[in-house]
């Protein structure tokens, strides 16, 4: 019997893999999955750019690889979770307030009491974006899409902005044992939603990029299971 091949799924937290990991591992039943959770956010990380940011998601899955003794051959694709944190934004929705402790985010604009900081920062995440959503493929042959969360990903499953660690637990919780036996419903709750942006791939990315989208509650994740999706319901009949 062939080895199955590997599912590779980045996310930036624990949370995101209790939401989403067990769902992922039932949709891809055939395949392997794997989450790799980068503890942080690779598109506004300082030390990356847009002439790294492919290698050093490269670099991750060789990493995975090389600890397990996988060649790039064994993966069957990348699927990159990417909170947009309010990175297209224009510079005037990023508001002063000094009382602010961290940034605080609604789906208008960002108040903080670094504002400067947050316009740098949403400077080079959208330039590290721009880099990676073009591009089809890491480590030489892997295939990689990036898809985006809304503001992140707490905002798109359970439509909540600002969560603390222990919203981001609880909730996540709550998700995966709500989904997890009823995967019909996940694929309609993430592709026919009011905010999932489900049409052509490269013009989801051109939506989410304009006016204040990426403040906004979108993801273009549903994108990601259309051929799942479809085998499912031909299955089904």
């Amino acid at each position: 019997m062939a080895r199955k091949k590997i599912v590779f799924v980045i996310v930036e937290g624990p949370s995101d893999d209790e939401a989403l990991g067990v769902i992922l591992n039932r949709l891809y039943d055939r395949n392997a999955v794997h989450v790799e959770i980068t503890h942080g956010d690779i598109t506004s990380d300082l030390s990356v750019t847009q002439g790294n940011i492919a290698a050093k998601i490269g670099n991750i899955l060789r990493g995975y690889a090389k600890s397990n003794h996988y060649k790039s051959a064994d993966f069957q694709q990348v699927i990159h979770l990417i909170d947009m944190d309010g990175a297209y934004i224009p510079e005037v929705a990023v508001v002063e307030d000094k009382e602010a402790e961290k940034p605080f985010y609604t789906t208008t604009e960002i108040r903080t009491a670094k504002p400067d900081q947050i316009i740098l920062r949403n400077k080079r995440k959208s330039e590290n974006i721009n880099r990676i959503c073009s591009i089809n493929k890491v480590w030489g042959t892997v295939p990689y899409n990036a898809y985006y969360m809304s503001s992140n990903l707490d905002h798109v499953l359970y439509n909540k902005l600002n969560s603390t660690d222990d919203d981001k637990e609880n909730d996540a919780y709550a998700f995966a044992k709500k989904y997890k036996d009823h995967l019909d419903d996940f694929l309609t709750f993430i592709s026919d939603s009011d905010f999932s942006v489900y049409d052509d791939f490269r013009e989801s990315w051109e939506y989410i990029k304009t006016e204040k989208h990426s403040l906004e509650r979108h993801t273009n994740l549903g994108i990601c299971f259309k051929e799942i999706r479809q085998k499912r319901k031909e299955c089904s009949w």
